[in-house]
């Protein structure tokens, strides 16, 4: 393996990660800045609280983008420069990382749904769509998007783990890192975890007061 490639590779994607589209999208669409108003999350579910879907469904696109594209070019070109599994688990952390904490937007970033889920069909699509269906259907029934969240942070390990041989041998450093996501995703979905125990967390589609 050739670290040095392997190290900018990483590096090249958390920068893709750091890249904020629910603040780049607003301030394109003449949107306040998400980190403004509803959550203060720089999100599509809070950038869907300003009441333009477009911009929203915009967003998630973008950073659902920014977790795959690093996994899939590292799929495509990474074997000529000696990049295997690891090189693809620490690229796919890296991205959902770079949204947490943007080195562009002074570290503060979003939760990382998006970025996570693209993260997921960048390992294998049968494992990215099994989780974005967890989160369609709890989303759906229970209409809060952090319950649908924090229960895909909870099955994509075991996705994971019980598609090995099916769809994908499984790796362990690929699967350290959904770990460290999952991990990372119900951390930061501390205070939604606070506000469902106690009933006020909003529900999706809710739009923000005044």
């Amino acid at each position: 393996m050739d670290y040095a490639y392997s190290a900018l590779a990483v590096l090249a994607a958390y920068l893709i990660g750091s890249l904020s589209f629910a603040v780049i999208v607003s301030r394109l669409m003449g949107l306040n800045d998400p980190r403004s108003y509803g959550s203060k999350n720089p999100g599509a579910t809070n950038v869907l609280r300003s009441g333009n879907k477009a911009a929203a469904a915009l967003t998630l696109l973008l950073d659902g983008l920014k977790g795959w594209l690093p996994m899939a070019l590292v799929m495509w070109f990474g074997k000529d420069y000696g990049m295997r599994e690891g090189t693809l688990a620490a690229v796919g952390l890296a991205a959902f990382v770079g949204h947490l904490y943007p080195v562009f937007f002074g570290f503060q970033g979003g939760k990382g749904v998006a970025t996570a889920a693209g993260v997921l069909f960048g390992v294998h699509w049968v494992l990215g769509l099994a989780t974005l269906a967890t989160w369609v259907i709890v989303a759906f029934f229970s209409r809060y998007s952090s319950l649908a969240a924090i229960a895909c942070a909870i099955f994509a390990p075991w996705y994971y783990l019980i598609g090995d041989r099916s769809f994908w041998y499984v790796d362990k450093m690929i699967a350290l890192a959904i770990v460290a996501m999952s991990a990372f995703l119900i951390f930061r979905h501390r205070e939604n975890i606070n506000k469902l125990l106690k009933g006020t967390e909003s529900k999706l589609g809710a739009k923000k007061k005044g």
